[in-house]
């Protein structure tokens, strides 16, 4: 079904795309270069967020005693990394036989 534009809403310095609009579009990365040149294209372009790490870690959940959980979340921030690093350090122990 077809809708009817309502002519108050119509932008005509930006009006609605064609299907000959969409045949011709490029992506991004084919034409930011020659707009905007090379080295500010691939600025614009590149990843944004966190870099995937090396080793990535597993989500799951885990209960803790009240206590212990307030104790390393009143630590700030990181405290998610302290307690792997804590149940680390006792796994490295128990490795080594201590």
């Amino acid at each position: 079904m077809k809708h009817k534009s309502n002519p108050e809403l119509i932008d005509q310095e930006n009006p609605e795309w064609t299907e000959d609009d969409f045949q011709r579009a490029r992506p991004a990365s084919e034409r930011l270069p020659e707009l905007v040149g090379p080295k500010v294209a691939a600025e614009m372009l590149k990843s944004r967020g966190r870099p995937k790490a090396a080793e990535t870690k597993t989500h799951f959940n885990i209960r803790l005693d009240a206590d212990v959980l307030e104790a390393f979340k009143a630590t700030g921030r990181g405290w998610q990394t302290r307690i792997n690093r804590a149940l680390r350090e006792w796994l490295d122990e128990k490795k080594s036989g201590n």
